[in-house]
């Protein structure tokens, strides 16, 4: 069977969401050239910002085709829980779940625990040095859990 499947992994930091496309086709993964590496909130104050933050991404997403947004799940509390910020973010883009996405099929949007991301990788190694993907040093989250999801939904297809 052959499909090109594009997804969007995220890392949310601060007040900004760190994205990283990738497609996998016929049991190949690429990575397009997209526009944007990171899509900002503005302000944190009112909806107004956060709302124009939802449309910029959702556009974004519109635009590179993308089946499925995977977002790598913080902490709720500790010592590397994310901010209330970030969690307003992730909630922004959770809502897109459903939208009309890739060839009128509905946005699949997801999270992936690191314990989830630790699991796919073991189990399937990158097949290249992070360092070897050009991609910017700061993407390297968004890009783990991009791949980490794309083969672990590749294991549960078998």
């Amino acid at each position: 069977m052959s499909f090109t499947m594009i997804v969007c992994g995220v890392e949310i930091k601060s007040n900004e969401a760190v994205v990283c496309l990738l497609t996998y086709s016929d049991g190949v993964f690429s990575l397009p050239d997209c526009r944007a590496t990171r899509v900002p909130l503005a302000s944190n104050n009112g909806a107004e910002p956060l709302k124009a933050f939802q449309s910029t991404f959702a556009k974004l997403m519109e635009d590179y085709k993308v089946a499925r947004v995977v977002i790598r799940e913080r902490h709720l509390k500790g010592k590397f829980a994310g901010s209330t910020v970030g969690f307003k973010l992730e909630a922004a883009i959770q809502l897109l779940d459903g939208s009309p996405g890739l060839n009128g099929e509905p946005l699949i949007v997801d999270t992936f625990s690191p314990s989830e991301i630790k699991t796919a990788l073991s189990a399937y190694p990158m097949p290249v040095r992070f360092e070897d993907t050009e991609l910017k040093a700061f993407q390297e989250a968004a890009f783990t859990v991009a791949y980490a999801y794309l083969v672990a939904d590749e294991e549960g297809e078998d």
